[in-house]
This record gives structure tokens, C-alpha cells and sequence, in this order.
């Protein structure tokens, strides 16, 4: 698995241990990790948030399509071996990463809230750490009869 981490400041343990889950999972090919523009620091908290773009392995499967109504024709479509779902399935077994609190045929999204009191201080701050997995290369795989009813 690549990982591209040149757009990340390499801020949060969390987003450390998802990417360290995702480079365990067979099926993922590339990872890019982003910080996200709503990161800020004030006094008395943290708010860190990361965007990761996970790449899968695709398989290729070939299905008939009606065309013209009457004759009928063969046509290769990819499609990603691991769905977004399967994804956070897979890193929901893993331990040290856990269930994600939202997800959707596009996002994986965790967020995870600790106290942090530094050494040789009286008062610490809250660190909240936002983690957001989408897809990379391209639009969400939504199922087309659920899609075609819209």
C-alpha cells in the first residue's frame, strides 16, 4: 500500500492508528491524508480534523444491458472490491480504531474526544480529533435502481 502524507502535518494519534489499520487491509491500495481547513486551536481546546482518501482494488465484471429496448449487449463495468460500508467494517474489527460514528455509501467519519494534561502544567485541554475517509478517484458507488427512482 502507498500512503501520501505530504499535505498532512502529522497531527493526531487517531488519524495515526486509522491510517495504521488501513495499510492491514489487503484490499487498499493507495492512502492520501489531508489536514482539513477547520483545524484551529484556542485556549482550552484543540479541534484537529483530517480528511483520508483511500483508493481499493477494483474488479472488473462484465452484465448484460438492454439496449434499444429489444437486443440486449454485454459491458465491462468496475467496480471497487471493498464498498465504503465494507470499509468500516473492516476498521471497526480492529481494535485500536473501533466502530465509526457516521457512515454513508461516500464518508466514513469518526470523532474522538480526550483530555490532555501536559507534564508540569495545572491546567490541561480538550483535543478533539475529527477523522473523515472518503474515496478517491471519482464519485460514490450508489446503487442505480435507488438512484434512478430520484
Amino acid at each position: 500500500m502507498e500512503i501520501d502524507t505530504s499535505q498532512w502535518s502529522g497531527d493526531g494519534d487517531f488519524t495515526r492508528r486509522v491510517l495504521d489499520a488501513l495499510g492491514r487491509i489487503d484490499d487498499v491500495v493507495h492512502v492520501r491524508v489531508e489536514d482539513a481547513p477547520a483545524s484551529r486551536a484556542e485556549q482550552g481546546y484543540a479541534f484537529l480534523s483530517n480528511e483520508v482518501y483511500v483508493r481499493t482494488v477494483e474488479r472488473e465484471r462484465v452484465e448484460r444491458a438492454a439496449w434499444l429496448g429489444v437486443l440486449t449487449r454485454r459491458r465491462r463495468v468496475r467496480e471497487p472490491a471493498l464498498t465504503m460500508e465494507g470499509l468500516a467494517a473492516a476498521l471497526a474489527a480492529v481494535e485500536d480504531v473501533g466502530p465509526a460514528d457516521y457512515v454513508d455509501e461516500g464518508m466514513i467519519q469518526y470523532l474522538k474526544a480526550q483530555r490532555i494534561v501536559p507534564p508540569y502544567q495545572t491546567r490541561g485541554y480538550k483535543l478533539v480529533e475529527m477523522v473523515r475517509l472518503y474515496r478517491a478517484g471519482g464519485q460514490p458507488q450508489r446503487d442505480e435502481a435507488a438512484h434512478a427512482e430520484r
